[in-house]
């Protein structure tokens, strides 16, 4: 004989197993701080996406001289001559995107390095936190203080470095220099580098942090070694978040101005040597901007600003592209 109550049981089990589960749902009670507090982040979220097209429109309007007398000739011209108002941007982008490959070359291996070191059991608990804070403090420290630095310090121990290979290896392009005086593209790449490792070290640090630790245990249960869980399945796995934090870092290295101005050498010219002065994009702008005339000058230095906004909001963006498609990869 059924139990009319077992059968009741039995079809409001089966109903709550064919109900889907929507914990972000919109129906039921709503409180008003949550509609207020629903309101304040599209508030927030709107403003800046007003601030950024405001932006962009500010210096576009203040580029538009040089945009409508150059066009995108502007682009691949290496002239700047005040005198004649003749401008064009090639040499600043190239010695802007060459220190900004320059550093990523050498933070990405020693930031994924600290990295590993601060979130793995290498080291006792204390001395991997007190790598890390010390790493993240380089950060705090101000540009115009690491360039300070670069030029007391950093330059006389480089700079005979930057000699040896001057004379040793000058078969290499990038090593074909002369006589180099320390202050150059290779110099401004490694100030850089320094300023942008705490950037890939804390964030892969922080991805490494969430991995599973079931991940870790499985493969070591599988007769992995330490090194080959590393490798083969922890990068892997925070890979994603590695692009990411290399992208931000090589945003920050874009844009940067102060500590790059006191050690590149500020000398508007394309050479595939990495020891002959260069210029980056910020570093003409702060140079000029507060003596140039309004007109031309002004318009060329805005529209460098508007080239290193482009650049690097395509930067980000394709960012944004790889990690998606990494992570659709990986669900399929």
């Amino acid at each position: 004989m059924n139990n009319p109550l077992d059968s009741n049981r039995h079809n409001l089990t089966t109903n709550n197993h064919d109900e889907k589960v929507d914990l972000i749902t919109k129906s039921g009670h709503n409180f008003i701080a949550d509609q207020i507090f629903t309101w304040l982040v599209y508030l927030f979220a709107t403003t800046t996406v007003i601030i950024l097209f405001f932006m962009s429109w500010i210096i576009f309007k203040e580029a538009q001289p040089a945009i409508s007398t150059f066009g995108l000739g502007f682009l691949w011209s290496q002239e700047w001559d005040t005198g004649n108002q003749l401008f064009g941007a090639l040499p600043y982008i190239y010695g802007t995107v060459t220190s900004s490959a320059i550093a990523i070359f050498f933070a990405l291996p020693i930031g994924v390095s600290v990295a590993l070191v601060t979130s793995e059991n290498f080291l006792p608990v204390s001395i991997r936190n007190g790598l890390a804070f010390i790493v993240e403090l380089i950060a705090a420290i101000p540009s115009v203080i690491i360039g300070l630095w670069g030029i007391f310090i950093f330059i006389p121990l480089v700079e005979p470095l930057q000699k040896w290979l001057a004379s040793t290896c000058n078969f290499i392009p990038i090593f074909n220099t002369v006589d180099p005086v320390g202050t150059n593209l290779f110099t401004a790449g490694m100030i850089l580098a320094i300023m942008i490792l705490p950037t890939i070290a804390s964030i892969f640090r922080d991805v490494l942090l969430v991995i599973p630790k079931e991940l870790r245990s499985a493969s070591m249960a599988l007769g992995s070694t330490r090194w080959e869980t590393i490798f083969r399945v922890l990068l892997p796995a925070g890979f994603s978040g590695l692009v990411s934090a290399t992208m931000l870092a090589l945003g920050r290295a874009l844009g940067e101005t102060m500590a790059v101005t006191m050690v590149i050498g500020n000398s508007a010219q394309i050479s595939f040597s990495f020891l002959d002065p260069s210029y980056t994009i910020p570093s003409v702008i702060a140079n000029e901007f507060a003596e140039a005339e309004p007109g031309l000058h002004i318009g060329a230095l805005s529209y460098l600003g508007l080239i290193l906004f482009g650049l690097t909001l395509a930067i980000n963006m394709g960012a944004a592209f790889l990690v998606q498609w990494i992570g659709n990869k990986n669900n399929r």
